[in-house]
């Protein structure tokens, strides 16, 4: 059963293994090096990833043909959006927010690799459905 408790923990670990692989690359790569490198450390302690996920988009009872990506997501209930750039922008937050409530998940971290420090760049997202877990 999905509860606050266990989205928040596995938000920490993630953020835990994204600040593993950001000591070891630095800063400077492309967003795809990351994802990549990420992807195997969360699959290598045991968590369930999908990399570049389509996420569907109903517009009138249509689900539309459009390639809208998510970078990961983790055992079903997180999703990690990744950026290797120098600041990030409101239409970053809006972007994950909006992929959050498409796909009904409780919580996302935005992580920007272009930083000396994961723990300060990086943004947590919760929503609705977080709010209504059990906690």
């Amino acid at each position: 059963m999905l509860t606050k408790k266990y989205v928040t923990q596995l938000s920490y670990e993630i953020t835990g293994l994204a600040i593993k692989v950001h000591k070891v690359l630095g800063p400077g790569l492309l967003e795809s090096v990351y994802e990549k490198c990420l992807k195997y450390e969360l699959e290598l302690n045991g968590f369930n990833v999908i990399q570049q996920m389509i996420v569907p988009v109903q517009y009138e009872n249509i689900e539309m043909d459009v390639d809208l990506r998510l970078d990961l997501l983790v055992n079903d209930c997180v999703i990690v959006e990744l950026k290797a750039i120098e600041n990030t922008l409101p239409v970053h937050d809006a972007q994950l927010l909006t992929y959050m409530k498409l796909l009904k998940k409780p919580q996302g971290l935005l992580i920007n690799f272009f930083t000396d420090n994961i723990t300060k760049s990086l943004k947590p997202f919760v929503n609705e459905y977080f709010r209504k877990l059990p906690e």
